[in-house]
């Protein structure tokens, strides 16, 4: 009887819930729609995330699971927009706090929502504030129309009596109704990073998260992709792309409920993070930036990388400078004569900047290895007596601009900064020190060490203004995890680091904002659309073995655009040649770290000409459109295309990997050309005193048939590479 009269009262509730009873709220780009609607007890709740809907008309008929909640409330199960924990909603959520008083329950109800243009699109911001607490929360979802990417975090504050714990604090949560869900994650170690691992999601929850404080390598990559129905597929079916813009520990949440709905929770990840919030303060939420794509996951791509280079990325519509580095020449071996020598090596080959790496400071603690110096950012007297100035100086006598590495988060405790400043290293007071690579961590939570960190560059740049770029490593995790300045607030420390980064990279980019940094992290240990706002570029890996680097390099591409990921033409995998080597380094952003002298002169001019092509080429290469034609994960070759925003130019790149003995080749079909216009097809990067071997060079093809037919550029030769120059009559 109780059943059918509950049945009853749900019955009238459902039929009482009219058109004029939904407030809507409709977050659009030009092929997105995610739509959140008000109950009439002022829960909200997500209705709709998927492909646009033509008439604001239809929201009326999105079906509403009607429940009486605990507190007299009612809404739809299962799809509140930032469910808060001990509430009737029993899955994973969005917002857990222990309140002053101690109790654990949280319940969110709307106050109200404004619109705002921004570059690019539209900002909702949507206020929310639980009855019985003074706790708010305000939702944030930044709309851009043309790129279909919507971007979202939220701030929650509080007055209560004291501090209240922030057990859980998600950017958002996000709900999918479909028959099958497939997650592509990526995991990762060094030399091995962008590793897929594609697998069906199950009833339960799946986390990829990290909990290495500075996310230095070895576990997961900030970046998903699902397929739904089916696994992501490049040019079919429906895909979300979705990444986090956090330095630091994150956690992505994939939970499959009771009725087959799936729940995406992109957060900071709480492990060891309980967060003490004073009354007063603000607690943003890192950025999560997702699109979906109806034609698989290379529209999705283009729909980011777009996005990027426009809004995200620093100076993302900008030029990059080709490089000449002297690690994998020298290492720590090296005098300010040997530089020189180098600086002119540079100009030769055609790069534009030369880059000094580890090595060049320390002087009580001289930096001869990996075991001392950190901290002590002046140069080495013996190997440097004339310091940067004579560096900067030497590269302006060879014509080419100066670079400098440096990793500021980080201290040797063989140095003087350990010895005067011991307080301010992460580091356990009562156990024995743990050391990654010699080394322990600033602690960046701490604003002396935030001042210091900013002072190393200030100073570098204050002495040697026509220093261009540092390329900024961080080779170690957060190790004995201990804030001697958090005091009693330890769970604040891993976010508290990650925020102070953020301060000293907002006051170098407001006072040298044209400096250029690459975003270096034992590899490809850091790689976010946070810190990539102050990055122009991040190195994707340490491992530049050109068979490797292209398996990297397609993953990376997935969510990065090319002209974010360097890639150096290295000495690593010798046994493939120099031209198949650059040819992998091409399609990124160009770089060199190799030896030049010990080439040989047929090696040494394929170079300086490669240089060339890419610097004519640069435009369509690192700002053009990105289509992936072959997979190295599902064949033995690899080819993508890139084609500038007019579709007058285009470039191929196809790769042959490790193919089959006398393995029958397919033509490679090109995507994303003007059908109706005709292409001269042309191969470049070709070794001197050598020709074309393609039936295509130099031939007049359509866009059309380049499309549907294709060119015959794969062999079944191993480590054999092709690039062609397609231009538009």
């Amino acid at each position: 009887m109780k059943k059918l009269l509950l049945l009853f009262v749900c019955t009238l509730l459902s039929l009482s819930i009219g058109a004029a009873d939904k407030q809507s709220i409709r977050i659009n780009t030009d092929n997105i729609d995610l739509i959140l609607q008000v109950s009439p007890k002022n829960r909200l709740y997500q209705v709709y995330l998927g492909e646009k809907l033509n008439s604001t008309a239809d929201f009326d008929h999105f079906n509403w699971n009607i429940y009486a909640g605990s507190d007299g409330a009612y809404g739809i199960r299962g799809r509140e927009a930032y469910p808060g924990s001990g509430g009737e909603d029993m899955f994973e959520p969005a917002l857990a706090i222990t309140h002053a008083d101690g109790n654990q329950t949280t319940y969110l109800y709307y106050k109200k929502s404004t619109q705002k243009a921004v570059p690019g699109g539209t900002e909702t911001i949507i206020e929310l504030a639980d009855d019985k607490y003074a706790v708010q929360v305000t939702l944030h979802y930044v709309a851009y129309m043309k790129e279909n990417v919507i971007k979202t975090w939220s701030e929650i504050k509080h007055n209560e009596k004291s501090s209240i714990i922030l057990w859980r604090y998600a950017s958002g949560m996000f709900y999918f109704n479909s028959s099958k869900y497939f997650l592509t994650n990526y995991h990762s170690d060094w030399a091995r990073e962008g590793q897929p691992a594609v697998q069906q999601l199950q009833f339960g929850k799946k986390i990829v998260d990290t909990k290495l404080g500075t996310r230095a390598a070895e576990q997961s990559e900030p970046f998903f992709e699902i397929g739904f129905d089916q696994p992501a597929q490049e040019n079919q079916g429906r895909v979300m792309l979705g990444t986090i813009g956090w330095t630091g520990n994150f956690s992505f949440t994939f939970e499959i409920d009771n009725v087959n709905c799936l729940r995406v929770i992109p957060a900071i990840n709480s492990y060891a993070s309980n967060y003490k919030l004073k009354a007063g303060e603000n607690f943003k939420t890192p950025e999560f930036i997702f699109t979906l794509s109806e034609n698989g996951t290379g529209q999705a791509s283009r729909n980011l990388q777009n996005w990027a280079r426009r809004y995200q990325l620093w100076n993302g519509e900008g030029n990059r400078m080709t490089l000449l580095n002297n690690w994998e020449n020298t290492a720590f071996d090296f005098t300010q004569e040997t530089l020189a020598l180098l600086m002119k090596d540079a100009k030769e080959l055609g790069v534009d900047m030369f880059l000094l790496d580890d090595g060049w400071f320390g002087n009580k603690y001289p930096r001869k290895d990996d075991r001392a110096g950190l901290g002590d950012w002046e140069p080495t007297r013996t190997k440097l007596p004339g310091g940067i100035p004579a560096l900067t100086k030497a590269t302006e006598t060879a014509g080419v601009k100066f670079g400098l590495w440096i990793e500021p988060e980080m201290v040797n405790p063989k140095s003087e900064l350990y010895e005067k400043h011991k307080n301010w290293v992460i580091e356990l007071p009562n156990r024995e020190t743990y050391y990654y690579r010699h080394q322990l961590v600033l602690d960046l939570s701490n604003p002396e060490v935030q001042d210091y960190v900013f002072s190393i560059v200030d100073r570098l740049m204050t002495e040697n203004p026509s220093i261009v770029y540092f390329k900024w490593d961080c080779n170690s995790p957060i190790t004995n995890i201990y804030s001697p300045y958090q005091k009693a607030n330890q769970g604040n420390l891993y976010i508290e680091y990650v925020r102070g980064l953020y301060k000293v990279l907002d006051r170098i980019q407001a006072k040298y904002p044209k400096l250029e940094m690459m975003l270096c992290s034992g590899g490809g240990g850091r790689c976010d659309y946070q810190a990539l706002k102050y990055y122009g570029e991040f190195w994707p890996s340490d491992d530049t073995d050109p068979y490797e680097r292209l398996y990297i390099q397609y993953s990376m591409s997935k969510f990065f655009p090319s002209k974010a990921l360097a890639a150096h033409v290295t000495n690593w995998n010798r046994r493939t040649s120099i031209k198949f080597r650059t040819d992998v380094a091409s399609m990124c952003k160009l770089g060199f770290d190799l030896d030049l002298k010990t080439m040989k002169p047929e090696d040494y001019k394929f170079t300086q000409d490669a240089v060339t092509n890419w610097n004519r080429l640069k435009n369509v290469i690192l700002d053009g459109e990105l289509y992936r034609l072959i997979s190295p994960y599902e064949t033995h070759h690899m080819a993508v295309n890139y084609v500038s925003q007019d579709k007058k130019k285009a470039v191929l790149f196809a790769y042959d990997l490790h193919p089959r003995y006398s393995e029958p080749q397919q033509a490679v079909r090109l995507q994303g050309l003007d059908a109706n216009r005709t292409y001269t097809v042309k191969e470049i990067n070709l070794m001197p005193n050598t020709t074309s071997a393609l039936h295509c060079n130099g031939q007049r093809y359509t866009g059309d048939y380049l499309m549907k037919v294709g060119l015959m550029v794969l062999s079944a030769y191993e480590s054999a590479s092709r690039v062609l120059e397609l231009t538009a009559e």
